[in-house]
């Protein structure tokens, strides 16, 4: 059976470039060639642009050319914000990814919900990702398997947790990035919890991936929402679907970046 680690050439760059492929769509399409918002996010869920749709504050943004997904614009304090629902998994992740930073975006802050691994010493619902276990495919076609999946320095140092500051909504987490929620047995959680991983997802491992090798600027919390649906009431996010939650949390971000 062929190693699916074979044939990877780190230090060639792509045939297929997300670049071409919108020049490509934007024909099809007949939209004119515009960028999208500097900042944007990645709503896995769908119910911050829900939340924001049944407001009136979102609208579609025509920028983007994209084939694969819709693009929304809302304003929140004096930034305009791009934002694309339903992006699940590391693969459409960074597809997504890759054409909104060939687009105009330069900061990609990512919003999804996490199942709870091991309970945090904390009473916040969202973990801001430091780094993330390895456990789908993208990741490495960006990456060497020895490298880690991790948060920039740079960004990490600008939004340490600060526990002398009450108002700061996340604190932060190592997850386990999977593709296959549904392969998520006992003894790979028991596994997980030894390595103190507090959640799971899909998407952060191959975005910092992307982010390390393209240089972008790519942030991932998690919302901790679930225990992995094993009892009744679970996936729970609060007022708005946590809508409301993850606008003040994005303001707060925001804030810390200025």
């Amino acid at each position: 059976m062929k190693n699916i680690l074979l044939n990877k050439y780190y230090n060639e760059t792509s045939v297929f470039l997300p670049e071409n492929l919108l020049r490509e769509a934007r024909r099809q399409k007949n939209k004119k060639e515009c960028k999208v918002p500097a900042i944007c996010l990645l709503d896995p869920d769908g119910d911050l642009v829900e939340y924001l749709l049944k407001k009136e504050e979102a609208v579609k943004n025509d920028c983007w050319a994209c084939y694969h997904s819709s693009l929304y614009s809302f304003q929140l304090g004096s930034h305009i914000i791009g934002i694309v629902p339903c992006i699940v998994g590391s693969s459409y992740a960074v597809l997504v990814a890759e054409q909104l930073f060939v687009s105009g975006c330069q900061l990609l802050i990512s919003f999804t919900s996490a199942g709870i691994i091991n309970s945090p010493n904390s009473q916040k619902q969202f973990a801001l990702i430091t780094s993330a276990i390895r456990d789908e495919g993208t990741s490495y076609h960006y990456l060497p398997p020895e490298k880690p999946s991790i948060l920039n320095k740079d960004l990490l140092g600008r939004l340490h947790f600060n526990k002398e500051n009450p108002e700061c909504p996340y604190f932060e987490a190592t997850s386990w990035t999977t593709d296959a929620p549904f392969r998520e047995t006992a003894s790979s959680i028991s596994e997980m919890k030894k390595q103190n991983i507090t959640c799971v997802e899909m998407e952060a491992a191959a975005l910092y991936a992307l982010a390390e090798v393209k240089k972008y600027n790519i942030i991932c919390f998690a919302h901790l929402t679930n225990s992995m649906a094993q009892k009744e009431g679970d996936f729970e996010k609060g007022e708005e679907f946590g809508s409301i939650d993850t606008l003040n949390l994005l303001g707060f971000v925001l804030d810390l970046l200025n």
